[in-house]
């Protein structure tokens, strides 16, 4: 007997060129399955995946993201539409009971297909992202059921011009598919178009009463206290007679350990006709002050669970459904202060701070595991939202799933952009795909896949442009909010709010309209490229209250320059003095062809790197391009937090990752390793930060929680390159009202006599009580005019370094707790400015030694000691995690999590961090631990 519920086919599945294969899909299904073997076209298939993929895992192609191979591998332009169609094959079994009714699902196809079960042929319709399901009840083997797919690519998966360009000669703008298959400024082509079986395969088996797309809402009265769940569901009776039904619906809360509590269960009776279809509304659950669900950084991911049992009368159990979810209210308008888009949860505002998405792999090698590190790292990078470009995906429900778990609100838009769909060289077909009916087929069933989860924030019709006329009307009516969420009042004319398709959030007709950009639709994002750091925080930088893009630069290290390319391709960029004195970088071909974007911009933006000196090697250009890095994009959230409310209410940076080997925008690459604009973004998003705004050179504290900020001091220091501290300062009696930005007081010290050209600047907010730290914020400084080259002797200061390291292993997972020490003593200048004008470095000294662990306290600790005789920063640190046993040039783990990298530590200053990672599979021996830094170029291992 077949179990009630769903099976995933994700294994065991072959693929081969349709060309090459001399049967039909009848006798694939029947009489002549294929096999593997030396003289078969058949290969091990990537399921779910696109042909790429699985041309790539089986070395029929190179690997296009390494490298120039993608210019080895054929286009479909080139080859024709055959040349990547293919056919998908696999086994299953499945055993029914009589009454029992089987369904083969596609979650998605890219682009059409024709599926043959057992000999029995389905064709299945166009589009990227639309489910099908197929009853194959009648048609299953009691044993042994052979399926075959034959996937073909999408109908206009156009040319690439040799120029390149945004979406190529925009032809795939025809289909209903994703756009950036074309090649963009920030990828190469994808040769296949993606063509494939690229989402999850399943079979499900029920009784002869299914479930179909439940539908969750919850409604609130009396400040929250009070709380609705509404639900729908669509209710199908496969049998030829009419059942009686009993629905149980249930909603659980996990306590802890995995004890749960049942907070409500309620049984409803129905009758469902003859192969028949019923709306069914169960009676809103009533819920007396739920755990609500919040955001990122605004409190607790609560989350219950709500499961769905039909029970068929002389049957029993028929089909069960589950979805945890969420208790929020998400409401948006533009604000009458800076003219942004204003969104609040749970009726608290949220100040945005997040980036663009485009998705995980171009290459659609899609995963939990994958999806699950990327939603993490927004989370540890303290964002608290995520843009669906709408030249991507309409993103998974595993990639919901983990943003509902962390805390990221997500803005999901549909596939428009106004480089296919109306702008772009050659000018783009303005109208959309060839069928409008086919777009809104697919945007309601995205719709009715993802509505569920309380991450989902807002639906939006286009990139830099709105639908066509006709779709976007027709969006804009099937997305209507439901009267109680425009009112805050349900009345009893108003139908049942889980009854809309969704009703529940906005939808806005283009990421340039409404609230955003200049709200008209006139290109108003960007920019997108290097920036001084000050200018950021200037009124002059942008001037409207919510930019969807703005972009800079992303250089990742070299080791990731040196798994992904050849070495020619490890040559750093020539640069070019002009007459103005603006330098132009050149890059070599490999870093051209992976969108390197430059840090400079002649004739307004100085080069970046060489602040630092000219670069030697590829090493010694990456790290320094991690120090920009860093700092530009630490500066831009800041100076968009510096004015929160009063010019902003939000800002989303282009780009947070690529889906390729790709040289710009980006916290973290392909590989997983994270660059150091991650830190500098983990640092300036914390929602309770101090800073200093680089413009007024004022200290400021960002206070973006519900909480007043009282009884917290704020310790200035300035550190200088001989180890000394010439200026400290307390201020005292600090308090930031909830959601406020707070000026302190100006930085002085730049303007004193003596200020040392190049310094480095520590700030911290702290609780006066108990002196722990609540922010904590390290600058690297120079003086107008002046640049950072005397950081390059300051390479060689031998600055000692004192590491405790404890270390647990659960399962295949490493968790580590590092203290690092800076041993060098502080030397304090009698004019040392304090809080009380004394001169006494206590309570710095009290602050510095905080949270330091002492190796006698605990004999577990193993404790690694770097030796030097020099006083001093221990600058730009940086930890790493390495496998001793691969041969492979690249050695790291990744992907690793880290509480905080890329740091700084001032003398006596002691850190605690977190190191978080699994260990590859089958390895005997213990990672390595690695710890690197400005002062410490070629490393020390610190565990393994």
């Amino acid at each position: 007997m077949a179990a009630i519920g769903k099976t995933l086919l994700d294994s065991g599945w072959l693929a081969a060129r349709s060309t090459e294969v001399d049967v039909d899909g009848v006798h694939l299904s029947t009489t002549n399955p294929p096999s593997l073997g030396s003289k078969s076209p058949w290969m091990e298939a990537v399921v779910p995946g696109t042909v790429l993929g699985t041309l790539v895992k089986n070395k029929a192609v190179p690997d296009p993201f390494y490298g120039l191979e993608n210019e080895a591998i054929t286009d479909i332009a080139d080859s024709g539409r055959d040349y990547y169609t293919f056919w998908f094959f696999t086994r299953f079994q499945c055993k029914r009971l009589l009454n029992q009714h089987v369904h083969l699902n596609f979650r998605a196809i890219n682009y059409s297909a024709e599926v043959y079960i057992n000999g029995h042929k389905t064709v299945l319709p166009k589009g990227m992202f639309r489910r099908h399901t197929l009853d194959v009840t009648d048609i299953l083997n009691p044993e042994n059921n052979l399926l075959a797919v034959i996937v073909h690519p999408p109908d206009h998966p156009g040319t690439i011009p040799p120029e390149g360009g945004q979406g190529g000669d925009h032809e795939i703008g025809k289909d209903v598919a994703a756009q950036y298959v074309e090649g963009w400024d920030w990828i190469c082509p994808i040769r296949d178009r993606n063509t494939g079986i690229w989402d999850e395969v399943s079979i499900s088996v029920t009784g002869p009463v299914r479930i179909v797309d439940p539908h969750l809402v919850s409604t609130f009265f009396d400040d929250y206290e009070r709380a609705y769940l509404h639900v729908t569901a669509e209710l199908e009776n496969k049998s030829t007679w009419s059942t009686e039904c009993s629905v149980n619906i249930q909603v659980t809360a996990e306590l802890e350990n995995g004890v749960c509590l049942v907070e409500h269960l309620q049984i409803e009776n129905v009758l469902i006709p003859a192969q028949g279809h019923i709306l069914h509304t169960f009676k809103p659950l009533f819920f007396y002050k739920p755990e609500l669900w919040w955001p990122n950084g605004m409190g607790k991911q609560n989350l219950y669970d709500v499961s769905i049992t039909v029970g068929v009368k002389g049957f029993g159990e028929s089909d069960s459904w589950m979805q945890p979810f969420g208790f929020r209210k998400i409401e948006s308008d533009i604000d009458i202060v800076t003219g942004g888009r204003l969104f609040k949860i749970n009726g608290e505002p949220i100040f945005i701070r997040g980036g663009n998405w485009i998705l995980s792999d171009g290459l659609l090698r899609l995963s939990k595991e994958r999806y699950r590190t990327d939603i993490k790292f927004h989370a540890d990078m303290n964002m608290n939202m995520i843009r669906c470009w709408g030249g991507g995906l309409a993103e998974r429900p595993d990639f919901y799933h983990f943003c509902d778990i962390y805390g990221l609100l997500v803005w999901q838009e549909f596939w428009i952009t106004g480089d296919v769909d109306g702008r772009g060289v050659p000018v783009s077909n303005p109208n959309g795909p060839l069928d409008h009916d086919l777009f809104l087929l697919c945007a309601r069933d995205t719709v009715k896949l993802l509505r569920n989860h309380p991450s989902l924030a807002l639906w939006v019709g286009g990139n830099e442009q709105v639908p066509p006329k006709d779709i976007n009307e027709a969006l804009m009516r099937d997305l209507r909010l439901h009267p109680y969420f425009k009112t805050q009042l349900l009345s009893d004319q108003d139908s049942d709010p889980s009854v809309y398709l969704d009703g529940t959030r906005d939808y806005i007709q283009g990421s340039m309209w409404d609230g955003f950009a200049d709200g008209k639709g006139n290109f108003s994002d960007g920019p997108y490229e290097i920036q001084y750091p000050e200018d950021f925080f200037k009124d002059t930088f942008y001037k409207f209250g919510f930019n969807p893009e703005v972009g800079s630069v992303g250089m990742p290290i070299a080791d990731t320059i040196r798994a992904t390319m050849p070495p020619e391709g490890w040559e750093i960029p020539l640069f070019k003095k002009g007459s103005d004195g603006f330098v132009e970088e050149v890059p070599n071909r490999m870093w051209d062809y992976h969108k390197y974007i430059p840090y400079s911009k002649p004739g307004k933006v100085h080069d970046q790197i060489l602040m630092y000196g000219a670069p030697e090697n590829l090493d010694d250009f990456c790290l320094k391009a991690q120090l920009v890095n860093y700092i530009q994009y630490r500066a831009l959230f800041e100076g968009w937090s510096s004015r929160m409310w009063t010019k902003y209410t939000g800002v989303l940076i282009w780009k947070n990752q690529n889906p390729w080997t790709g040289l710009r925008g980006q916290f973290y690459d392909h590989l997983l390793d994270q660059t150091a604009s991650f830190y500098g973004c983990r640092s300036a998003a914390e929602p309770v930060h101090v800073q200093l705004n680089l413009a007024t050179y004022f200290v400021e504290v960002v206070n973006t929680t519900s909480k007043e900020l009282s009884d917290v001091a704020i310790e200035v220091s300035v550190w200088d390159l001989d180890g000394n501290c010439p200026y400290s300062k307390v201020f005292k009696k600090v308090s930031a009202l909830p959601k406020k930005v707070v000026q302190i007081s100006e930085f002085k010290y730049p303007k004193t006599e003596n200020a040392k050209p190049v310094h480095f600047l520590l700030l911290k907010l702290y609780n006066v009580s108990d002196k722990t730290v609540i922010s904590r914020n390290f600058y690297w400084l120079h003086l107008p005019g002046q640049d950072y080259t005397q950081l390059e002797p300051y390479r060689k200061k031998q600055i000692p370094l004192k590491i405790t390291c404890n270390a647990v292993m659960i399962g295949p997972t490493y968790e580590l707790e590092i203290n690092v020490h800076n041993t060098s003593k502080a030397d304090v200048g009698k004019n040392v400015l304090q809080e009380d004008e004394k001169g006494d470095m206590g309570l710095l000294q009290k602050l510095f030694s905080r949270n330091s662990v002492s190796a006698d306290s605990n004999r577990s600790l193993k404790v690694v000691e770097m030796k030097g005789s020099d006083r001093g920063v221990a600058f730009f640190l940086r930890f790493s995690v390495h496998n001793t046993e691969t041969e492979k040039q690249d050695t790291r783990i990744l992907p690793v999590h880290y509480s905080d990298n890329y740091f700084s530590l001032v003398p006596g200053e002691s850190m605690s961090l977190k190191i978080s990672f699994a260990a590859p599979a089958g390895i005997k021996k213990s990672p390595r631990v690695m710890l690197r830094g400005w002062n410490y170029p070629h490393g020390f291992t610190v565990f393994g």
